[in-house]
């Protein structure tokens, strides 16, 4: 009886789709919320770090789990900073192409 990798079928098989937003347009009511989004990425994600051990290094080393990006936003390089706000982008983008709407609340 011959064994199946199930882990290796299903990576093989894997064909990312993501929905297309390259027709979206921001409006210009949502770019600061473009800066914060990105802030609250990095911190999730230095948290989600922390949480697993890893502290800040010069260099990225998995072994010794330190990463030069533990820092705050405002330390980041912007090459960092710029991958943050695509990810800000791309989920805003989203929302609105799946047809919700987002607004700020009055208060």
């Amino acid at each position: 009886m011959k064994k199946v990798n199930l882990k290796s079928m299903e990576f093989q098989e894997y064909c990312p789709n993501p929905v297309d937003t390259s027709g979206v347009e921001l409006p210009i009511e949502l770019h600061s919320l473009v800066e914060q989004m990105a802030r609250n990425v990095h911190d999730v994600w230095a948290v989600s770090r922390m949480n697993e051990g890893w502290q800040y290094g010069d260099e990225r080393n998995d072994q010794e789990k330190t990463h030069p990006c533990l820092v705050s936003y405002d330390s980041l390089p912007d090459s960092e900073k710029a991958y943050d706000r695509d990810t800000a982008v791309t989920t805003l983008k989203l929302i609105l192409k799946l047809g919700f709407r987002i607004e700020k609340d009055s208060e």
